[in-house]
């Protein structure tokens, strides 16, 4: 397991003017607890660790984000607003029928957005198959993000063997772990995808600094995994 070092001058909590952005979106309330359950994560990745221009959504250097989660993109399309991706108004009217912000992202309507998701178990499969292009050609990282109970999903666990074999070190998946797994993970989450040759963490998501360092960390020849406990009373 990787002992995280903690960064200096990193915020301590999502600012408020992003939470109230998030509070923009409306209509989906049944999956706001999935939503809200990433924002400490996904502020992080943009304010903090991943080489992305607002500017230049296209650029090939950068760095992909993949939010296989996509069936709560509330938090996501609030960071994207934040750090000038689109306007914050289109927040406002999410899932209208010409808003280009959908329940589910969609890669094609939203800038900043790299798949259309929410269909359980695509995300990592197709995390693995950019980071397998990019390797070689680019210095870009991919780093995507999935549930635990995404994880009962067979093509996860053929993602996983497939990534480690391959030691994907430019691959990162972040693991939001709510506890809501059907199946469980005898032995924890981080230790399974660590047996398949990934370097794995576990950090709590508000520990602001520990979740950065491990989200930065990265080994030449090995993928990442950064578990991030949601329920553990430190984090509440």
């Amino acid at each position: 397991m990787t002992t995280i070092t903690p960064v200096q001058t990193v915020p301590t909590s999502v600012p408020q003017h992003v939470r109230d952005l998030v509070a923009r979106v409306t209509g989906d309330e049944k999956h706001d607890p999935s939503a809200h359950s990433t924002l400490d994560v996904v502020w992080t990745l943009y304010d903090q660790v991943l080489r992305v221009d607002a500017a230049r959504p296209d650029a090939p250097d950068r760095d992909r984000f993949l939010l296989s989660k996509g069936h709560g993109p509330a938090s996501t399309y609030a960071v994207l607003a934040a750090k000038g991706f689109f306007p914050a108004s289109w927040l406002d009217d999410v899932g209208s029928f010409d808003s280009p912000l959908g329940h589910h992202p969609d890669r094609m309507l939203v800038p900043g957005i790299e798949i259309g998701s929410g269909s359980l178990g695509h995300g990592l499969p197709l995390a693995v198959g950019l980071a397998l292009g990019l390797r070689g050609r680019s210095t870009a990282r991919v780093v995507v993000l999935v549930g635990d109970a995404e994880l009962d999903e067979g093509s996860n666990a053929e993602a996983i063997q497939v990534a480690g074999r391959y030691g994907l070190g430019n691959l990162t998946c972040v693991v939001v772990d709510n506890h809501s797994d059907s199946l469980g993970w005898p032995g924890g989450i981080a230790p399974r995808f660590a047996l398949e040759g990934w370097t794995a963490a576990e950090v709590r998501t508000h520990d602001q600094p520990r979740l950065t360092a491990a989200l930065r960390h990265t080994e030449p020849d090995r993928p990442t995994v950064v578990v991030v406990d949601t329920t553990s009373k430190d984090a509440a």
